[in-house]
């Protein structure tokens, strides 16, 4: 796979929004737990690692540019360093995609966190699922892959209920990602309010950074196996299937992990 160091702030791009649909979220909160990046300056840059197939590449490049939208925030997708395991670097986070098996799962987000500062991140997308007619479509792996990356800024959910209407944002759990089944908003990009959370988040500077980390500066680095729930620590949250949406892992010196899971209908089967 050829990479190429690709800048995304420059792109400029009409963002349309129904606004019937905003207001229904404009008073709500959706960052995860006020983690965020530690850095000293806006706009900051995160590095994407580009670990994924050809098959994958477009859709990472999409939310690279899709996020690079947010006056805080830049990324750029750059050759991936994560290990056949997707194994986390310090001070980015590797995006990876895999045949992870009939565990249940189409993709999660981990971030690993020192007190409130995230220090490494990791997206995987589950190819076993992603193989069949149900998820082989351009539609579920853009709007997976663009709320997975978006939880290794700090944001969660704006909506957790899979049956009501789009709300025209990747951060909306949903049955229908395009808004194409039932003529409804696409939740295949972020929408304002999740640029306007992040302006929040990201609001205050820190002191020092953690884009910039050594391994040595992070003493919280453990394995989590995608293909072992019992690595993924305590179940902190369900969604509204039932299903355990939310891990956290305690790593000890204030240090933690913390597992976004999105499931495949399957898993109900």
């Amino acid at each position: 796979m050829t990479h190429k160091l690709i800048s995304h702030r420059a792109v400029i791009v009409t963002v349309s929004i129904a606004i019937g649909a905003f207001a229904l979220v404009a008073g709500a909160s959706h960052s995860w737990g006020g983690y965020h990046w530690a850095r000293t300056a806006n706009p900051f840059t995160l590095k994407l690692g580009d670990n994924v197939s050809s098959a994958w590449d477009s859709y990472l490049g999409t939310a690279s540019t899709d996020w690079s939208l947010s006056s805080v925030l830049d990324t750029v997708v750059v050759p991936g360093q994560a290990r056949s395991n997707c194994r986390a670097t310090a001070g980015r986070v590797e995006v990876c995609n895999k045949f992870y098996g009939n565990n249940g799962w189409l993709g999660i987000a981990q971030i690993w966190v020192s007190g409130t500062h995230i220090m490494q991140g990791t997206v995987k997308m589950n190819d076993t699922y992603f193989n069949t007619s149900t998820y082989n479509k351009p539609a579920w792996r853009q709007f997976v892959m663009c709320q997975e990356v978006g939880h290794t800024f700090g944001l969660d959910h704006q909506d957790e209920i899979f049956g009501n209407l789009n709300l025209g944002t990747c951060m909306d759990y949903t049955n229908d990602p395009d808004g194409l089944l039932y003529g409804q908003l696409s939740n295949l990009h972020p929408n304002a309010h999740d640029y306007e959370e992040l302006e929040l988040i990201y609001a205050h500077l820190d002191s020092s950074t953690t884009i910039k980390a050594s391994t040595a500066s992070f003493h919280g680095h453990a394995e989590v196996d995608g293909e072992d729930r019992s690595t993924w620590g305590k179940e902190l949250r369900k969604d509204s299937r039932g299903r355990q949406s939310l891990f956290g892992r305690d790593l000890g010196n204030g240090d933690k992990v913390f597992t976004f899971v999105v499931w495949a209908d399957q898993a109900d089967k």
